[in-house]
């Protein structure tokens, strides 16, 4: 069985294959926080608040092609609430004109028992824009086996598409479709793998995004992962 220790191990691995390309980086520090209000957390197609509405915050920083930062959530369910921090790191070499992402993301409930609940998940990522405005992002998630948490293996792919200024605001509407399986029978809610997808318009006035999204799942025996319409508003500073 692979633990916490051995996923943490292979990205900083990882981490060190790349980091080569940092020299050839320019180095800035950067930071900014950003504070959200949704209607519902939805996490792959699933609430996490069943169907509540949560308060999200995230603080991030880089330095040339390295990240690190901490997002948090308010969170329901036995053993999990009522905050969820998620802690990350890793780097985004830029190879022509695709930006890479290689991460690690450790999910941590600290009023929980972390043998119970905290686990490990590793990134691999790349965005790139083939037409003027249209910015496709796909990503692999892998979760390694651990003592709370089956060998999953999670699909993403991300085509968001910037329209014309109206007004004070900047449009883009976007949709994601993903796919998650896991190793152990059931771990979904009674299936073994499933697919999610969402739809939804953006809209950017200086520091702030305003968020309309339609969210479902193929999932049928769960309420908290049927269709819903999820309204999300942020600000992000400096």
């Amino acid at each position: 069985m692979k633990s916490v220790g051995t996923a943490v191990g292979a990205a900083g691995l990882a981490v060190a294959a790349m980091s080569g390309a940092a020299l050839a980086e320019e180095r800035k520090f950067e930071w900014s926080v950003t504070a959200t209000g949704t209607s519902d957390y939805i996490f792959r197609g699933i609430s996490l608040t069943e169907e509540d509405p949560a308060f999200q915050a995230s603080i991030d920083a880089s330095y040339g092609i390295f990240y690190a930062g901490v997002w948090g959530s308010m969170i329901d369910g036995d053993g999990f609430e009522p905050v969820e921090l998620d802690w990350y790191a890793g780097i985004k070499p830029v190879w022509g004109p695709v930006t890479f992402d290689f991460g690690v993301v450790y999910y941590t409930y600290f009023w929980g028992d972390p043998s119970e609940t905290n686990y490990v998940e590793l990134k691999a990522g790349a965005e790139f824009s083939p037409v003027d405005k249209l910015t496709l992002t796909p990503v692999f998630w892998y979760t390694p086996d651990q003592d709370n948490y089956a060998e999953t293996y999670t699909i993403e792919g991300t085509a968001a598409y910037e329209l014309p200024q109206v007004g004070i605001f900047t449009p883009t509407i976007s949709g994601l479709i993903g796919y998650s399986d896991a190793s152990e029978a059931g771990f979904f809610f009674g299936e073994d793998d499933y697919t999610y997808w969402n739809a939804g318009l953006s809209l950017g006035v200086e520091k702030f995004t305003f968020d309309f999204r339609y969210w479902d799942t193929n999932i049928s025996n769960e309420g908290t992962a049927d269709e819903r319409f999820v309204f999300t508003a942020s600000i992000t500073l400096p």
